[in-house]
């Protein structure tokens, strides 16, 4: 298969997870390791998380719903703590890929879910950050963020919206995302999806999709 897009997930692909973020401030909090990813994975259609990535509530109105969401289930955690954990750190590889397929006339693209909270697209608290972001985002040449688009992942019009955007069919698209649920529409629309657990592993499985040898 001759595979003319690939579509990034950004938080967890290009950059770290920021679940590491999550687990290393649950341990500073002292409450149960991947809390916050058990607050957002229920009610996962519906939960402070998902209205925020949707835009549906600001950054006051999210503090105040996964608060009442922690309580809930006996944790006290702000939602103000776990946003000013969201922007993971670039991964240099994975920048480097992104020269690379471009240089070999591969097109890039990124569909985020992200929130309407800190600097740019990738949600970092500070300057540095944010203008690293932004550089990288100057690379793909289309970008969709669920904060923006009012669709978050993994709803499979986003993914659809993306193929438009860029005139192509799923099946000549690959898709990368570090969760699984994101992955199932990407691959059920036609498209090859990666699911990221390390950054070695991601260039490793793409390389392969795309005959190539990757930082």
């Amino acid at each position: 298969m001759t595979y003319e897009t690939v579509i990034f997930d950004f938080g967890g692909v290009i950059t770290s997870s920021p679940f590491e973020a999550f687990n290393r401030l649950e341990a500073e909090r002292g409450v149960p390791k991947d809390s916050v990813r058990r607050i957002n994975s229920a009610n996962p259609d519906d939960n402070a998380w998902a209205k925020f990535e949707r835009a549906e509530i600001d950054a006051a109105g999210f503090d105040e719903a996964f608060a009442a969401e922690a309580r809930d289930i006996g944790i006290e955690l702000r939602g103000a703590d776990v946003l000013a954990r969201l922007a993971g750190d670039v991964r240099p590889k994975m920048v480097a890929t992104l020269d690379r397929l471009k240089a070999e006339g591969i097109r890039i693209s990124c569909i985020t879910n992200n929130v309407p909270a800190g600097k740019g697209a990738g949600m970092a608290m500070d300057d540095k950050k944010a203008a690293a972001v932004k550089d990288i985002m100057q690379r793909f040449d289309h970008i969709i963020e669920s904060s923006k688009a009012g669709i978050r992942k993994p709803d499979p019009r986003i993914y659809q919206m993306m193929c438009e955007a860029l005139d192509v069919a799923p099946a000549e698209c690959i898709y990368l995302d570090d969760l699984g649920i994101n992955c199932k529409p990407a691959a059920a629309l036609g498209m090859a999806a990666i699911k990221v657990s390390s950054e070695q592993q991601a260039l490793d499985d793409l390389g392969a999709l795309l005959d190539m040898k990757l930082p």
